[in-house]
């Protein structure tokens, strides 16, 4: 069977229709690669219209200061995407013009193979193939191929046998074939192989198997981390401060955090912000409006408590990097969705 001229009579009738497809802009195909790592598309689709009304080329994109991109990127996760975006665009601005070629798009701020092939070959036409979570599932199955997927053996295995499949006169209707033959036919589970055009020479089917694919050698351990907020506010101001570099959220703005295994009791939370504050605890009331709130990451379990905390005079001072914002201003700042969510949900109370 002819797997990639297969794959492409295939997408020709049943391909998605998306927004960032019949292009040839290499900027909108670029963001809507980063958009999607990580994210569906369903979900991705409005952030990137979004995107692409804020920042309708990269040099808007470039001139935006990066509150400005978290803020449009909030909800999405991963926010070293948006980070990496941001400088990459800085860099494009600076050069002038779009790298051309597989090597120049590499060069890029968090440009891995994957996304710096995928622009190479969507936008420019480059004979380049791309190899992501859908297409180790397809090879994988197509083949049988138990090497795992997750080491560098099965990485090096699985790049050259997508390089050896590529069609590179039409390589960018291969790629979005692969791309979208996995995300709708060939599913992670119940891949719906009575409709596959490839199943007569599928090795995973003849196995009765197609699920044990892709192989992978290890599960990473989920960690789980304790938070209690506290909404601290002050007349129309939320107390707000921006979390640094080397954990979750860089870059995000948060309320007053206490991270605790066993979380924290009320007397502990008035101590403490009357200490911080310099106010006293009769000047502090506390509202508890969220209770062991779980909120999944890829690697963490988080689980959360909110308090709304109410002052009735202005503090004397203020812990260094924290900041009042004012409540009708709080869209401005980019804050990670546990926040957002904690806080729609004090609102309900």
């Amino acid at each position: 069977m002819d797997f990639s001229p297969t794959l492409q009579h295939w997408y020709a009738r049943h391909g998605r229709t998306l927004p960032w497809r019949g292009i040839a802009d290499p900027y909108r195909i670029w963001l809507s690669e980063v958009i999607l790592q990580q994210t569906r598309v369903e979900q991705g689709r409005s952030y990137y219209e979004r995107f692409t009304q804020l920042f309708p080329t990269v040099a808007h994109l470039a001139a935006a200061t990066e509150q400005q991109v978290l803020a449009a990127w909030q909800g999405l996760g991963y926010y070293s995407r948006a980070r990496n975006l941001h400088k990459a665009a800085k860099a494009i601005a600076a050069q002038g013009r779009f790298p051309d070629t597989y090597d120049a798009l590499r060069a890029l701020p968090g440009v891995g193979d994957y996304t710096a092939s995928a622009i190479a070959s969507l936008a420019f036409g480059l004979p380049y193939a791309v190899v992501d979570g859908n297409v180790y599932r397809v090879l994988s199955r197509f083949f049988a191929i138990a090497t795992p997927i997750d080491t560098p053996a099965g990485k090096r295995e699985f790049k050259a046998l997508a390089d050896e499949l590529l069609d590179p006169r039409h390589s960018a209707a291969h790629n979005q074939a692969l791309m979208d033959f996995g995300a709708t036919l060939c599913n992670p589970r119940s891949p719906h192989c009575a409709d596959c055009p490839l199943q007569d020479a599928c090795a995973a089917r003849a196995e009765g198997q197609p699920e044990a694919y892709p192989v992978k050698s290890r599960r990473q351990q989920v960690t789980t981390r304790r938070f209690t907020y506290l909404y601290i506010r002050h007349a129309h101001s939320l107390l707000l401060h921006r979390r640094a570099a080397g954990d979750i959220w860089q870059g995000l703005y948060e309320p007053w955090l206490i991270e605790r295994e066993q979380g924290v009791s009320a007397d502990e939370i008035v101590r403490s912000v009357s200490d911080a504050l310099g106010i006293s605890a009769d000047q502090i009331v506390l509202r508890h409006v969220a209770n062991g709130i779980r909120h999944q990451l890829t690697h963490r379990l988080l689980i959360a408590d909110a308090y709304i905390v109410t002052l009735s005079a202005p503090p004397v001072c203020l812990p260094t990097g924290y900041e009042w914002a004012d409540l009708d201003s709080i869209v401005r700042y980019p804050l990670p969705r546990l926040v957002e969510r904690l806080w729609q949900e004090a609102n309900r109370i």
